[in-house]
């Protein structure tokens, strides 16, 4: 595929996606990598966005420079915003009481804190933002090591094998202590994402670095 056919597709994707307005997005390509630039009005537009140009067959990576620019009717003092962000968490009985901080300075907010599962720590981010005022997260709560991390290849790969995605032979799993590194090649950016979540899925896992390669 040509760098201006992934160019026009990507842009296409935008439009179609409901939840972005495209008008103040820009996007470039080459070799595969696309780059998002302009302007949104919010930080859930911004991730919507990314993951509208995922989807594009072709993508290989994407440079994310999208700005989040709040319209004044949804502005907010970084205090109001730290306390609508403690409030959700501690409505959302997925992540444990108490185990998430929040920091927010000009409406960037930074989690801290730590947890057991990935799960939690996607869930806490996922809560704070999608608040209004929000321009950004820094999500860096850690997970919990656990003890007994001897079994989590394995049962990372019989996992992987268990699901229709994955052809045994093309995914490597390695695991150092509660690092996994996944390689290899999926057939699409979804699989890809699939590897991912079920390497995090393993009990004793800290870390995930997907290395696996998506084969067009």
């Amino acid at each position: 595929m040509s760098d201006k056919n992934l160019q026009d597709n990507v842009m296409a994707e935008l439009n179609w996606e409901p939840r972005v307005n495209a008008a103040h997005i820009g996007v470039t390509a080459k070799q595969g990598v696309v780059s998002l630039t302009g302007h949104v009005e919010t930080y859930s537009e911004k991730n919507a966005a990314e993951a509208a140009a995922w989807r594009v067959k072709g993508v290989k990576g994407i440079a994310q420079e999208i700005d989040v620019r709040l319209p004044n009717s949804v502005k907010h003092t970084d205090e109001q915003i730290a306390e609508a962000a403690l409030s959700r968490l501690s409505w959302d009985v997925t992540v444990p009481k108490n185990s998430a901080s929040v920091k927010v300075q000009e409406g960037w907010l930074t989690l801290t804190g730590e947890v057991e599962w990935q799960y939690e720590k996607n869930d806490a981010e996922y809560d704070v933002a999608r608040l209004p005022g929000v321009t950004g997260v820094s999500n860096q709560i850690t997970l919990r090591p656990r003890v007994d991390t001897t079994d989590i290849s394995n049962g990372i790969r019989t996992a992987l094998h268990r699901s229709w995605f994955f052809d045994p032979d093309t995914i490597r799993v390695k695991a150092d202590g509660g690092k996994v590194t996944l390689s290899g090649t999926a057939n699409s950016w979804h699989d890809r994402e699939v590897a991912g979540s079920t390497a995090w899925a393993a009990k004793g896992a800290t870390s995930v670095q997907n290395d696996i390669t998506v084969a067009f």
